[in-house]
Formats: structure tokens, sequence, C-alpha cells
């Protein structure tokens, strides 16, 4: 373990100065969006009644001051400055044309008690709450309908308490689903950024039927054995761009989804156009990339680049099951370091639950055109288990430039997929031998500029190179 630290210090000075060639094909889905808008007006939370002193509720005030703000939609829109000090409150709702910004001393905490964060209906596209048949806690940061939306701050802090909602999940003490921190539905031009989240309940940050959704500068805080703490869930959501976050959780860093089984692919929105840059995670039940396990409604033209997992479960995961239906088609995830990660890479055509036994079992899942590519990993338990279904190979799943340190003596496991691959050590599975340089098949990200630049990053050293060349120079 003495030298896997200096390793990965140098792995991860290595992916700096090769700083991904593509991020004006990543940034492309939100170049059109402004990540700050001037508002004419503004006021502070305290005008309102609100008292910081972590004690007193202040829901009624964050209430009434964005009721009041509304009166200026229409002129600009306005602000709500939250200043220092530890502002307690139950879930609340958000208008358009309006910025949430946060001092760098704020802190906005949930209650710890579930009557002040209302029930809602269930989303359209899970039929049901995620955990629970029927309804679902509001998040404490909500909004549907809405555009030109702004959460931001100095690095301000939203403090969701979770340890109480944590423990009724352990206790099976829960009457409905729980509440994320930030939830937007059925809206367009949001931005999230310069925040930490800390001890969500449930997931973090979650755009669900939302499109041109910027969320950037952002750190996530929560035990690593908190229960199902996601990051960021872009969900049923287009032009999507996730970029320079710190997420330290007991889930996915980010993951996409797209609803789930019977009314995912009744509903039918997909996920699509979602680029992820320049992420560092730690988890300790998920992965620093995922996809699903609901994708019911479709996932495709997803880019994850710069990305860099530690300590944790799983690095790349797709997950679904015979039921899903939907596709994930057209990914490419390139530029991943990895150290001590129990699996590098893991395709699971058999994970999840069901909503409930409405389900068609004869509905398969597509999963194709998926390209990873230039990944080094330290210090690696497993380096992938790629499992299909039984009738419903999944395939063109391309692996190149490829080399993890991999402690197992069996380092693949593969079945019920088709691929290719090149330059990947240790040795791929045999249904991934065929050279992914010698098809076309393989999906290059999409673009004509990602394909022309794509040369170029071939014609840097391999993973394999590096990886060898870092390891005798510790050795020394």
């Amino acid at each position: 373990m003495g030298r896997s630290a200096p390793v990965f210090q140098a792995l991860l000075v290595f992916l700096t100065i090769i700083e991904t060639q593509w991020s004006s094909v990543s940034g492309m889905y939100c170049a059109d969006m402004a990540s700050t808008v001037y508002r004419p007006h503004s006021v502070t939370i305290t005008e309102f009644g609100a008292v910081g002193d972590g004690v007193t509720l202040n829901t009624k005030a964050f209430q009434n001051a964005i009721f009041y703000l509304n009166s200026f939609a229409d002129k600009g829109g306005a602000q709500l400055f939250v200043p220092a000090g530890r502002w307690l409150t139950g879930g609340f709702s958000l208008i358009s044309h309006l910025t949430l910004s946060l001092d760098k001393d704020a802190v906005i905490i949930g209650s710890p008690h579930s009557s002040d964060w209302p029930v809602i209906d269930p989303l359209p596209s899970y039929g049901r709450g995620r955990e629970l048949p029927g309804g679902r806690h509001q998040s404490l940061i909500f909004g549907s309908h809405l555009t030109d939306v702004i959460i931001t701050g100095a690095n301000g802090t939203i403090d969701g308490q979770g340890a109480i909602w944590w423990d009724w999940f352990y206790n099976n003490t829960l009457n409905y689903t729980r509440p994320h921190l930030v939830e937007l539905m059925y809206s367009t031009n949001v931005v999230i950024s310069n925040l930490t989240f800390k001890n969500s309940p449930f997931w973090n940050i979650h755009p669900v039927y939302c499109s041109q959704v910027i969320v950037e500068h952002i750190t996530i805080l929560a035990p690593l054995n908190s229960p199902n703490t996601d990051g960021i869930n872009p969900d049923s959501s287009t032009n999507v761009c996730i970029s320079h976050c710190y997420v330290r959780n007991g889930d996915d860093v980010v993951v996409i989804k797209s609803g789930w089984d019977e009314y995912g692919i009744s509903f039918a929105q997909p996920s699509s156009n979602i680029s992820i840059s320049n992420i560092t995670g730690e988890t300790g039940g998920g992965a620093g990339i995922a996809i699903g396990s609901e994708m019911s409604g479709g996932i495709s033209e997803v880019r994850a680049e710069g990305i860099r997992i530690v300590n944790s479960l799983h690095g790349i995961r797709i997950k679904t099951a015979p039921g899903r239906g939907g596709y994930v088609r057209n990914v490419y995830i390139a530029d991943v370091s990895m150290h001590n990660v129990s699996m590098a890479i893991r395709i699971n055509g058999n994970y999840g639950e069901h909503p409930d036994n409405n389900y068609d079992k004869n509905a398969l899942p597509i999963i194709s055109n998926i390209t990873i590519e230039n990944v080094v990993g330290v210090d690696v338990g497993v380096a992938g288990i790629l499992e299909g279904i039984e009738g419903d190979n999944f395939s063109s799943i391309c692996i190149s430039n490829v080399s993890l340190s991999v402690r197992s003596r069996h380092p693949w496991n593969c079945s019920l997929i088709q691929g290719y691959s090149n330059s990947v050590t240790p040795e791929s599975c045999e249904q991934l031998r065929t050279d992914c340089e010698e098809t076309s098949i393989c999906y290059d990200g999409g673009s004509s500029l990602a394909v022309g630049s794509r040369a170029s990053i071939h014609n840097k050293p391999s993973a394999n190179i590096l990886l060898n060349s870092l390891l005798q120079l510790v050795s020394l």
C-alpha cells in the first residue's frame, strides 16, 4: 500500500497533463446557457422573519419570500439571498426567474421532523415511490414547470440531516419514500453551482423531465455507509452538463436514469445528451459513473471524461434487468483513473427489483455501443464482470487502452456480451478479443469533432506503458 499513493498521485498528474481534448464537444449540450444571470431585484431571507439560529423553523419565511419575489418574474427576475447562519426549514418550492444564493457561511438545514416535508404524488415514470408504494416526500428544495432557475452560493451548504431518515430506512419505519435535497421537475435552464450538499435523506440532486441543466463546482458529502445517497441523478432529462464536482457518499457518484419498468416504458421520456467531466468521487456502495438500473425510457448520447474514482466499490457500472425494456446506447467514457476500487467495470443484466408484478418479463433492454477507453487503475480487485441477459446479448461493448493493476487471479468474467478490445491489461475476456481498431462498430462519441480528435489521443502514451513506467519509478 505504501507504493499505491505515489503511483496514484502520478496518475492524477498525468490526467491533468492530458486534460480532455473533447471538452468543447461535451460542453456543446449546454453551450448556450449562462451559469450566472443578473437579477435586478433582491431580498434577504431575514426580511421575512427568518432566524438563523439552527432552532427556529423558517419554512414560512422561505415560502413568503418566494411568494413576494414572484411579482418580479416578468421584470427581470429576482434573487433570494441567505446570509450567514443556520437556517432550519422544511420543504419549500422555487419559482421561475429566481436565483437562490447562499453566503459562504450560510447553512440551510432540513427539519428532522417528517411532517415538515410534504408528501407528493409519485413520478409518472416510476408509478410509485421508489422505496414504498404510494406517494413520496417532497425534496427540501423543489420546483416544477419552471424556467431560468439558479441555486448557487459562495460554497454555502445545504444539509439534509439525513441520519434520522437513514435510521427510519434501516428500521423499516418509513411511511413514504425518502426525500431528495433538490428535485426539479419539467424545468428548463437550470443551474446548480458552487454549493456543498451534506447528509441527504435520499438522492442529492435530481433533475427529472428537465432540459438545459448545468451542475458544476458542487461538493456532495455523506457517510460512506449511508443508504442510497446518490450524488447527481439526471433522470429522463436532456442536455445536462455536470462538471468539476467532488462527491463522497454511500451510493453512485453520478447516475443516469429514465424511469422504471412498465411506467418508464409508457412515459417514454429518455435521458440523452449528458456530459460528465472532471469528477472526483469516493463511494461506499456504488459506482463512480453509473447508468440505471431504472432506464426504461432509454438512455443515449452520454459522454463522461476526466473521472477519478478512489476507495470505491465500482468504477463504471451499467445496471438493468429483464422487464426494464428501454435501451442504453451511444455511451462514451474516457480518461478515467481508479485507486483501490473493488471492481473497475461492471455490466449487470439482472439487477434490481420491480415496482410491482405487472411488469413485462419479456421487455428486454437493448445495451449497445458502449465505449470505455483510456483507463488506468492501481490496487483494483477485479478488472470487470460483464453479464448480459439470456436471449439478449449486449453488443458493441468496446474497451481500449485500459491498464489495471489487479489483485484477482481471475480478472475478467464475461457472459452473453459481444464486443471488441485493444491494448487491455490484464487481457480482456474472450468475448472481447476482436481488435476494436479493426472495426468501425465501436462508438467514438458521436460527432465529427470527436472523430477528428480521437487520433491524437491514440498517439499519446498508452495506459499500459504509463502504468508500467510509474510502477518501475516508485520501486526504485
